[in-house]
């Protein structure tokens, strides 16, 4: 009877020491999933497809700059030029409204995509409608393409170009992609306390019965009521009782 309670606080201890290994592993593993999701949610506030979309849309803006400042050295100097197309305004002799609209483009899309990170084409769409309408007018009226300059077919096309892969690069790379990495992190949010073992209970661990005494412990763990343990335990004491594991 004096081995008994030894024992069984033994196999106590073990079992509560299984069950914090367990807790920790499983606080481990929280850790883990947490750092591999924080860098979807606070270290990358923009994506990197989308920071290129508004890369491309700086260099559409600086592109065209340069194009017709090039434009305006080549007609008789800068300071000239500036003069006869900024203030002498005149929209079918003028390069300037072709800057205004990558001005335009620039401001909508960074505002839209940047700053208030839309997850919508409706504002690209708008400016890529507005660009395409104003430069198919802009070609129509225009008399610089009497002149037979090179600027005055360059400009008009690599603004309507540029607009137009801006539209194919938000609707089919930054969208998509956006939202393809959003379900990719839900789906590792939802599945997480699938994967993850939670603490466990007493009762689901137990030794094998490695001796007389252990097999004793098993019984008694396993059967119920006190009339049950009472008649282990006098068997247990008897001089004359013998524990026999079954042959096959």
């Amino acid at each position: 009877m004096s081995r008994l309670p030894n024992d069984q606080d033994d196999a106590r201890v073990n079992r509560f020491s299984s069950s914090a290994s367990l807790s920790n592993t499983h606080s481990v593993n929280m850790s883990q999933l947490a750092a591999r999701l924080e860098p979807y949610s606070d270290k990358k506030p923009i994506s990197d497809v989308r920071r290129t979309f508004c890369l491309f849309v700086t260099f559409d803006l600086l592109f065209v700059g340069l194009l017709w400042i090039i434009e305006l050295n080549v007609d008789g100097g800068i300071i000239h030029s500036l003069e006869s197309e900024v203030i002498h305004y005149d929209f079918h002799k003028s390069y300037f409204d072709i800057f205004l609209l990558a001005l335009f483009r620039f401001l909508m899309l960074v505002l839209a995509y940047a700053l208030c990170r839309l997850n919508h084409w409706w504002v690209i769409a708008i400016t890529t409608a507005v660009t395409s309408a104003f430069l198919i007018v802009k070609v129509i009226v225009s008399k610089l393409l009497v002149q037979g300059t090179a600027f005055a077919y360059l400009l008009p096309i690599i603004s309507f170009i540029l607009a137009w892969i801006e539209t194919w690069f938000l609707d089919f790379k930054v969208l998509p992609q956006e939202a393809k990495d959003e379900n990719r992190v839900f789906t590792v949010a939802e599945h997480a306390p699938l994967i993850i073992p939670g603490p466990l209970s007493d009762g689901q661990f137990y030794s094998p019965p490695e001796s007389v005494v252990a097999a004793a412990m098993w019984m008694q763990f396993s059967l119920k009521g006190t009339v049950e343990k009472f008649l282990i335990a006098e068997l247990l004491n008897s001089p004359n009782t013998r524990i026999h594991f079954g042959e096959e």
